[in-house]
């Protein structure tokens, strides 16, 4: 396996990295609540305003990144993650950033009439609509279920495409955009949501919990985190407390596992010429990695 290069240290709990087409990359510190810029030699640069815990991100149709807020975590000495909602918590949303700026409008808040909890992650189809998930916020003695959701190119309301699901967290889409594929934080499961059409799933009959078909999981403890589609159709899984990416086939074999120098690597994603530049952010330690894959990753709708 190629050697890992840390491009940036130092960041608060960085994820959703996204690649750019000059080799920097935009990425978030849910520490902190920055929309962040690593530049290719690793120069930092904050855009715009902190605010709230954003997360996931995704260049729309219209050049815009798509930013899935969690509302705000507390963060906590000695402890990876937030543990449980900030102080200043109402909502989570779904927001539209100028990739220059940093600016941020607030496009969605609630689906169905309850409050969005915490959006996780997010992917466009070709479409220019997005699927986002909603991990949920953990309490001392409770929790918010998300789910799986949708908005098509126009909308103005969020559609709930499965609901509830324990703690989804990474999302991706097949080659074909046939499949949804959704990672479970909490249980380490990978699922899979056939589509009928763009935001139309075909459930898979009970039991199964939420109308996904199981795709794999593994047999220690560990904890699933984001995720990314490759070029071959297999999928790459941040893979929490044994620090390693599993890559399963859609069939659910495990094909690869490959160790990270951080016990939690939460979020994959792919860019340069030929789409084999991994770029990871090892969020146990706040740095940034890179390396060579051995396949490329599937290129994304409006990658820039």
């Amino acid at each position: 396996m190629a050697e890992i290069t840390i491009l940036a240290k130092g960041l608060g709990f960085p994820e959703g990295p996204v690649a750019l087409a000059d080799g920097s990359i935009l990425l978030v510190e849910l520490n902190g609540g920055w929309v962040t810029r690593v530049r290719a030699d690793g120069a930092v640069t904050h855009l715009g305003a902190a605010g709230g815990g954003p997360n996931g991100l995704a260049f729309g149709p219209d050049g815009m990144l798509y930013c899935c807020n969690n509302g705000g975590s507390r963060y906590i000495p000695g402890h990876f993650a937030g543990q449980g909602p900030s102080a200043d918590y109402v909502t989570g949303s779904i927001q539209r950033v100028d990739p220059k700026t940093g600016a941020r409008e607030t496009l969605f808040t609630s689906v169905d009439g309850r409050k969005l909890s915490a959006p996780n992650d997010i992917v466009f189809d070709r479409h220019g609509g997005y699927y986002f998930t909603d991990l949920g916020k953990r309490y001392p003695t409770s929790r918010d279920h998300g789910g799986l959701y949708y908005v098509a190119p126009g909308a103005t309301a969020v559609k709930a495409l499965a609901f509830p699901i324990l703690s989804a967290n990474g999302v991706g889409l097949s080659p074909d955009e046939q499949t949804v594929y959704v990672a479970d934080t909490e249980s380490a499961r990978l699922w899979a949501f056939d589509l009928e059409a763009p935001g139309v799933v075909r459930k898979a009959p009970a039991p199964s919990p939420h109308g996904g078909r199981f795709v794999g999981g593994l047999p220690t403890f560990s904890r699933f985190d984001s995720l990314a589609v490759l070029a071959s159709g297999n999928i790459a899984v941040t893979t929490l407390v044994t620090g390693q990416i599993t890559v399963f086939a859609p069939d659910g074999r495990v094909l690869q596992q490959v160790a990270m120098p951080c016990t939690h690597p939460t979020n994959i994603c792919f860019g340069g010429p030929d789409m084999r530049t991994a770029t990871i952010t090892l969020s146990g330690v706040g740095e940034l990695a890179q390396m060579r894959w051995p396949e490329p990753g599937l290129r994304l709708n409006f990658q820039q």
